[in-house]
């Protein structure tokens, strides 16, 4: 995956700060979060710096494994964090700096998704709970390929589906309710697009 020069086929997004007014959510997309020169460099070495990693999960008593690669990162001082998981690494630890600076929140877990390309995406689903709590706050970067980000509401069919194409350099907070009565997913895409690196910081707290 040798992608460095395509940084410049990525595009950034235009709208800077942006409030939706969706009902039992709290959604903010802010473009630009990051400068293209600072999402070209983010992107290149997250790419190639990161031990990917395959994933898999049990579904209905089968095993499937996902279509995208994952890493994870997580503070060793988390109580039940594997203390031979990787360390942060210089990138990591700056872009969760200016994402903790933005929320005025702290975060001690991170899982990175590799999106390959059209062929990789993840159906509809809400976080899991059970590390979280029930109304987790999700602060999710993007860097490379744009990508499609869609909700829908669990509940009531009546309020349309939101639409929200997730650019180079982009950053989305989902807090409040929103995985409580929200759906997300990325679609997959006939289309021929570029990998895509996709950060969601947490915080983990596990009962142990």
């Amino acid at each position: 995956m040798t992608l460095f020069n395509d940084t410049e086929l990525f595009t950034t997004g235009l709208e800077g700060k942006k409030v939706f007014d969706i009902p039992d959510s709290e959604l903010i997309l802010i473009d630009n979060f990051f400068t293209k020169e600072e999402s070209d460099r983010f992107y290149e070495r997250l790419l190639r710096k990161t031990k990917w990693r395959e994933y898999e999960m049990e579904i209905y008593d089968k095993i499937y494994t996902v279509p995208r690669m994952i890493s994870w990162y997580e503070d060793k001082d988390n109580p039940g964090a594997d203390p031979k998981g990787p360390d942060w690494n210089y990138e990591l630890l700056t872009i969760r700096g200016r994402v903790e600076k933005e929320t005025k929140m702290d975060f001690n877990t991170v899982l990175l998704n590799l999106y390959r390309d059209g062929n990789d995406g993840v159906g509809w689903h809400s976080d899991k709970e059970h590390n979280t709590g029930p109304n987790p706050v999700i602060a999710s970067v993007t860097f490379g390929e744009t990508r499609i980000f869609r909700l829908r509401h669990k509940y009531n069919k009546e309020i349309p589906q939101v639409e929200i194409p997730l650019h180079h350099g982009s950053f989305l907070l989902m807090a409040g309710t929103t995985n409580s009565f929200w759906q997300h997913q990325v679609p997959k895409t006939a289309r021929k697009v570029l990998p895509r690196i996709n950060l969601t910081f947490r915080q983990t707290h596990r009962n142990v």
